[in-house]
């Protein structure tokens, strides 16, 4: 059975983000070694800069991480991980109003985080590697990102690395049963299904195959009846089809499939690029809205 799609989502107990249209979210991250930016900037004038160019360019939410999940990543402790990113959030903070998300998987960084004045938790663990993360997320009333993942970064490898396919019956039921669950453990938990949005979790644990299998299943995921965020900035199954090495060159194949995710009917981007998104997912709305080529959320 398809669930209606919602068309809020809920950030806190006063603030809402209305889905009826896409929204992004543009990544900055205080990283040295993430896969696309990491090192880019090196102080907090420079991060703060970089956030302030994706809100003008389009974002309404800006996310910060501190610990790089791409494949073959160490770990790095709450205690750096919040050097790196609550200076950041707190001058950010102070010259605009615009959503900050902590991209984490550590309850101690996401209850700084917050404090320091972000709105809500990215976790691509889906509160598994910390077991306070969800009730943390239900005491703060904050938005929740659940991602899927097979296994941690340092166990993993790029989409187009393995050197055994993933093992899925069917990756599209199999990601989606897993979120779903994940969502559920979350409620059960104290966090509204409202705060919920679900993330597929590309580039994690799939291969390049599976990675396109996930996207063109992406109706069935949004019809679990949360929302989903898309997040295949750059990534190397992109790169694995269109020949493009370098993931700062792969923004065409990047809004490629923001469009596809667009008229399968999400509505939230997690990108690096957010000018270049912006553009491609108002084509594809203008497309759907002119041809009823997506089903239109309710509720």
């Amino acid at each position: 059975m398809t669930a209606p799609t919602p068309t809020i989502w809920q950030i806190d107990a006063n603030t809402t983000l209305p889905l009826h249209e896409p929204q992004l979210m543009g990544i900055v991250n205080a990283t040295p070694d993430s896969f696309s930016d990491g090192g880019l900037h090196r102080s907090v004038p420079s991060l703060v800069g970089a956030a302030l160019r994706c809100v003008e360019e389009g974002a309404a939410i800006i996310d910060i991480g501190g610990e790089s999940t791409r494949p073959g990543a160490d770990r790095v402790d709450a205690g750096e991980q919040i050097e790196r990113v609550v200076p950041f959030i707190i001058e950010l903070r102070s010259c605009t109003t615009t959503l900050i998300s902590i991209d984490t998987t550590n309850a101690a960084v996401a209850e700084a985080a917050l404090d320091a004045g972000a709105n809500l938790i990215n976790d691509v663990s889906a509160g598994r590697d910390d077991p306070r993360m969800l009730p943390l997320a239900a005491t703060r009333g904050c938005g929740l990102v659940l991602m899927h993942r097979r296994v941690p970064p340092a166990e993993d490898r790029y989409s187009d690395r393995y050197d055994e396919t993933p093992d899925y019956d069917d990756v599209v039921r199999d990601v989606g049963d897993w979120l779903g669950a994940r969502a559920l453990e979350a409620e059960a938990a104290g966090v509204a299904r409202a705060a919920i949005v679900i993330d597929p979790g590309l580039g994690f644990g799939k291969s390049v195959e599976q990675n396109y299998e996930l996207i063109a299943g992406t109706a069935k995921l949004v019809g679990r009846g949360y929302p989903v965020l898309s997040a295949a900035s750059r990534k190397s199954f992109i790169g694995a089809v269109s020949g493009v090495e370098t993931p700062r060159d792969r923004v065409v194949g990047s809004t490629a499939v923001s469009v596809a995710h667009a008229l399968a009917g999400v509505r939230l981007f997690r990108v690096h690029d957010v000018a270049a998104h912006r553009r491609a997912v108002a084509v594809a709305m203008a497309i759907a809205r002119s041809g009823g080529a997506i089903p239109r959320p309710v509720g």
